[in-house]
């Protein structure tokens, strides 16, 4: 699977690691949801820390598509909800 960190890059993430990163993102959709931010700023942390971790840097000259994006560690929830509300919005 390929995940993109917005501002950061893109990491390809073997098959088998997939579920971890499905509740992880869960857990992330679901702070974003119930407007909780220190749950959101855990969530996106860790769920950009194992990306990191499990997934293999993509070279930036390769154009690949990806299946799941994130927003970068910095982003505040209030920007976030404001990009899922707009036409650039990002698949969490």
């Amino acid at each position: 699977m390929i995940v993109r960190i917005l501002e950061e890059g893109q990491y390809e993430v073997p098959d088998a690691d997939v579920e971890a990163l499905e509740a992880l993102d869960a857990k992330l959709e679901a702070a974003i949801e119930s407007d909780d931010r220190i749950g959101y700023s855990e969530a996106l942390s860790r769920l950009a820390e194992q990306i990191r971790c499990l997934g293999t840097p993509v070279d930036a000259a390769r154009i690949v598509s990806s299946e799941l994006t994130i927003p970068h560690e910095g982003m505040s929830l209030e920007e976030m909800k404001r990009l899922l509300a707009s036409d650039d919005a990002v698949e969490v």
